[in-house]
This record gives C-alpha cells, sequence and structure tokens, in this order.
C-alpha cells in the first residue's frame, strides 16, 4: 500500500475529540455498532467535560437545488477552496460533520447535504422512494455546483456517492467510507426478524419503537448509549426519521453490487475502513475496491464505522492526503 504524505493540518479545539451530542447521535449510523466499545463512548463523553468542550457556532443558512424529480434537496456550504460534496449515512443528517466542516472549510467549498427527508430537504413519497432518486440528488448538487467536484460518502451516503459517478461526469474524485453492501447477505449479522420487526412498528405508527429496535437489533448500540441519547433533545429528530430508516435497511438488503457496472469508472477513489468494524463493511470496501480501476484502500487503525465523530483529526488528515495528492 502507498504511503500517504504527511500534511501539517491546523485543527481547532472543537476536533480535538467528538462532541457529546456528535457521539451520541453517530452511534446511530447503519452498521452494525458492537466494535465500538463502551469505555470508548465514555472516554469521548470525558472528554468534553473539560473546559475544552464548546458549543458549535450557528449553522449557516440552508441553499438548495432541485433533483430530477422536483424534490428540493438542501445543503449548507461553508468553506472556500475546490467544491467538496458530503453525503452522509441514515439516521442522521448533514450535521454529521459538524465537527469536519471548520478544518475541511480551510482548504474546500463544503458542500453538506440534508439527504431527502431529513433537515430542511424535502420528503420523497413514501410509496415511490427509490435508491435512485437519492443518486439523483447527488447528481443535482453536483450539477448545481456548476463545476467538477469531489464528493466524499458515508454509510449509505457512499452507496449514493458510488452510483452517481456513473451518471455525472462532474466528479474529479471519490471517497468511499465503508458502503453497507451486503456483499454475502447470510453473513452480515442482520437479523431478518429486527427488520420485520421495523415495518410492523412503521405501520402501527411507533416511530420511537423502529428507532429503539434499529439502535438495539440492527446498530446494536449499547443500552448505556441509549439511555443517554434518549434524554437528549436530539432523539426525537431521530425518532422523525424512522420512515427513512426504515426504507433505507430495505435498499441496502435490495441493493446488489455489480463489479463490471464500474470498471470503467476511471476517477480516482479512495476507500476508507476501519479496522475495528464489522467484517461484512471491510468486506463490501474491499470488494468495491477491487471493482475500480483506480482505487486506493486505507484502513483507519483502532477506528470503526464512524472515525469522524472519533477521530476527526486523523480522519481529516486523510482526506486531504488523497484530494491533495496529484493523480
Amino acid at each position: 500500500m502507498k504511503s500517504l504524505p504527511a500534511i501539517d493540518i491546523e485543527t481547532p479545539r472543537s476536533l480535538m475529540g467528538a462532541s457529546r451530542r456528535q457521539v451520541v447521535r453517530s452511534l446511530f449510523a447503519l452498521a452494525p455498532m458492537s466494535v465500538l466499545p463502551l469505555a470508548g463512548v465514555r472516554r469521548a463523553f470525558a472528554l468534553q467535560q473539560g473546559p475544552e468542550a464548546s458549543a458549535t457556532s450557528e449553522e449557516e443558512p440552508m441553499d438548495f437545488a432541485v433533483s430530477g424529480d422536483g424534490t428540493h434537496i438542501a445543503y449548507q456550504r461553508a468553506g472556500e477552496g475546490p467544491p467538496l460534496v458530503l453525503i452522509h449515512g441514515t439516521a442522521d443528517n448533514h450535521t454529521i460533520w459538524s465537527q469536519l466542516m471548520p478544518v475541511l472549510g480551510k482548504r474546500f467549498t463544503v458542500y453538506a447535504i440534508d439527504r431527502r427527508g431529513r433537515g430542511e430537504s424535502e420528503e420523497t413519497d413514501p410509496e415511490s422512494y427509490a435508491i435512485e432518486r437519492e443518486i439523483e440528488d447527488v447528481v443535482a448538487i453536483v450539477d448545481a455546483i456548476g463545476e467538477p467536484a469531489y464528493v466524499l460518502g458515508h454509510s449509505f451516503g457512499a452507496i449514493c456517492a458510488l452510483e452517481a459517478a456513473l451518471k455525472t461526469d462532474k466528479l474529479l474524485k471519490l471517497v468511499l467510507y465503508e458502503p453497507p453492501i451486503l456483499i454475502s447477505p447470510e453473513d452480515s449479522g442482520i437479523p431478518v426478524e429486527a427488520v420485520e420487526a421495523l415495518d410492523q412498528l412503521l405501520a402501527e405508527g411507533d416511530n420511537e419503537g423502529v428507532m429503539l429496535t434499529f439502535a438495539r437489533e440492527i446498530a446494536q448500540v449499547p443500552e448505556e448509549a441509549i439511555t443517554a441519547f434518549r434524554s437528549m433533545p436530539e432523539w426525537q429528530a431521530s425518532v422523525d426519521m424512522a420512515d427513512t430508516i426504515v426504507r433505507e435497511v430495505h435498499a441496502v438488503g435490495s441493493y446488489v453490487f455489480e463489479p463490471e457496472r464500474f470498471r470503467g469508472l476511471a476517477i480516482p477513489a479512495l476507500l476508507l475502513m476501519g479496522s475495528e468494524s464489522p467484517p461484512y463493511l471491510q468486506t463490501a470496501t474491499e470488494a468495491v475496491a477491487a471493482a475500480l480501476p483506480n482505487d486506493h484502500v486505507v484502513t483507519l487503525e483502532g477506528q470503526g464505522h464512524l472515525a469522524m465523530a472519533f477521530d476527526p483529526e486523523g480522519f481529516a488528515h486523510q482526506i486531504f492526503a488523497f484530494l491533495s495528492d496529484e493523480r
């Protein structure tokens, strides 16, 4: 594996440890979280009890792009430099990137998307939802920028980014962080009974039950973290995303990765995976890398599915190194 060049990163104090708010919310990304030791969560919480903990500044107003089906997709723009589009995963919105925005904005104009049905983006008709609409949303954002852009996708957002690369010629480079593709569905560790329970709970209007089942049975979040999250105002915002959680679990289950479709995708791609991530996410990352002709794989040592929350400085280093590399 090619070693990456050292890069000096001027890191704000807010990046020296993930905020309590972000750590708890981040635990609900689309992947089993049993690999994240509870001791690590406690340590992240403890880091923010000292004087270095500070509230994030008030966000800038959101801008909008119109997707192919007329849906308005919101994004937050910040920084200055070449455009970099950020696409979040399941059960979250653009604020998952709040720890990274100040640093990335020093070198890029960052466009952090609210995927449809979240934040200020419009919802889609549940009956007509398909992952293809999400892919079109990414293309719409890139088109609205008006110049070629870098794209970084995390988890479900990485699938959207990968597929969008086949639908536009305006991408400079791709960064894909653990797309949750089920290369071997029987080895994913996601119980079928839990998915069926999500459908039933959503049909009954029990949105909180959806969130709890997703957290406990699919994301496998420690109960202490769930209890902490439920005591925070952000819990209700995630509960309100219940329908998006269920539909994305199904979208991942039905997505078929066809390597041959990506053999001609010549743009450089960085594939990130955590050394502590579930095996199926590592397998998926390696499978995508094998399908791409111009790939570079980096393992984030000691990290799982949420390095942007637990090691934002190291995560930013990898992004800067790859995007500044002349290849």
